[in-house]
């Protein structure tokens, strides 16, 4: 099966024509799964979540096999912008009025464990994946200035939070080469890294610790049999005690109370031709990370070997574009003018989820029965941690758990049937919202 931008959620056991795929620094490869087998914890979904979770079982002396439908990490684990934001999709302000002054609070030191998460599993599994600190998120409207410089405030003096600071407009332009920008906050302790490599270099720290890994191996159903839980594959099915699912935008058919609270979007990157090590430098300058406020965000940054990467773009159905390089690099343009004259050398689509709310569906649909996804684009940080909550979860180990799972995370307006319909309005009118 080879992978088709007409129908982006079919499995494949090709990666997407994606840079990061070009530039895989060891390959790891599973097994199909070939017969019947049963397991204390089944997890589906081969990504950020479902690896780590994996990882954390078997460390934990648990009998976990993964299952996924493609190759590891062929979702958006393998194929996202590689940006490491501090925090959660919602700032504490949001948390504050919407969980309460404590939780927010809780959320905060989860979101700062989780960027200490990443530092511990690149030194511990010795994962080349080129992380590299440093991320400003850039306000494309003046009126955005005020708000941004008390947000930086409040994370300073309420939260002690130091690693981030105010950018007045001539500090953002001499961070990024860009008349684009009015003003900004910069994380130091935000940053960016390859994002396949990441997600490979968790499937080797899994598989090191005795967890059974599977590609190729599609879930079509979950069924609660007796006590315990039945998976079927295309070709065998899994007899476990506990499932977890980690399938983010990929789920499809499998839980429909996941899908009328999680929902799949499109986003797409474009990576230009090798810029040079002055030329990069002069555009994005101290290796920095950019993402910006448009609500359909811009994000980009430069590669280890000197490209530029650009995240622009989204539709809502089950295609990407035919000419994915054509339809970012319009976006990279209004950016970056001065890139007009440069080739694009790759082009790729991924397959996000977000959810109403925009913070994570964390739950046990059922005793047994774990969910996490829904990152809404900061799941570089986030997914991998979260996996790490689920395997505490299950090993009895609430705390973490139970703070995600009282976030408020609604269903979608008329559930799963009408959610692309509700959010095509939405998206429309958000993107009208940008360009005024």
């Amino acid at each position: 099966m080879k992978f088709s931008p007409d129908n982006a959620l079919v499995p494949s056991l090709e990666h997407a024509p994606s840079y990061y795929a070009a530039t895989v620094t060891e390959q790891v490869t599973a097994p199909a799964l070939g017969d019947d087998s049963t397991a204390d914890v089944c997890v589906i979904g081969g990504g950020f979540t479902g690896i780590s979770a994996a990882l954390h079982l078997a460390k934990r002396g648990v009998d976990v096999m993964l299952l996924e439908q493609s190759k590891l990490a062929w979702g958006a684990s393998g194929r996202n912008g590689g940006q490491a934001h501090v925090g959660l999709r919602r700032d504490q302000h949001w948390l504050e009025k919407h969980v309460g002054a404590a939780d927010a609070r809780r959320l905060w030191d989860l979101a700062l464990d989780a960027r200490e998460y990443l530092d511990t599993l690149i030194q511990t599994y010795r994962i080349q994946c080129d992380f590299s600190p440093g991320l400003l998120h850039a306000d494309h409207k003046l009126r955005y200035t005020a708000g941004t410089r008390r947000y930086v405030d409040h994370m300073r003096t309420a939260y002690g939070y130091s690693h981030i600071r105010f950018v007045d407009r001539a500090e953002v332009r001499e961070l990024v080469a860009t008349d684009d920008y009015f003003s900004g906050a910069f994380d130091a302790r935000g940053g960016h890294l390859h994002p396949m490599n990441y997600a490979l270099g968790l499937a080797r720290g899994a598989r090191s610790h005795g967890a059974r890994l599977h590609e190729n191996s599609e879930v079509l159903a979950v069924e609660r049999r007796g006590a315990q839980w039945i998976v079927r594959s295309r070709h065998a099915q899994v007899r476990a005690d506990t499932v977890l699912l980690a399938c983010n935008g990929y789920l499809r058919g499998i839980s429909r109370e996941v899908e009328e609270h999680v929902m799949p979007i499109n986003n797409f990157i474009a990576v230009t031709e090798p810029l040079g090590e002055e030329r990069a430098g002069s555009i994005i300058r101290g290796g920095i990370a950019v993402s910006d406020s448009r609500f359909v965000v811009n994000y980009f940054r430069m590669t280890a070997d000197h490209r530029l990467l650009f995240g622009g773009g989204e539709n809502y159905r089950y295609s990407f574009p035919r000419d994915i390089k054509s339809f970012v690099r319009k976006h990279a343009l209004k950016i970056f003018p001065q890139l007009r004259s440069t080739r694009f050398d790759f082009g790729w689509g991924g397959t996000l989820a977000i959810t109403p709310a925009r913070m994570p569906f964390i739950k046990e649909i059922a005793p047994g029965f774990y969910n996490a996804s829904g990152y809404s684009g900061l799941g570089v940080l986030l997914a991998p941690y979260c996996g790490k909550i689920l395997a505490d979860a299950i090993a009895g180990e609430r705390a973490n758990f139970d703070l995600l799972a009282r976030v408020p995370v609604p269903a979608f307006p008329g559930g799963a049937a009408l959610r692309w319909p509700t959010l095509i309005a939405a998206m429309s009118w958000y993107a009208l919202r940008d360009r005024l």
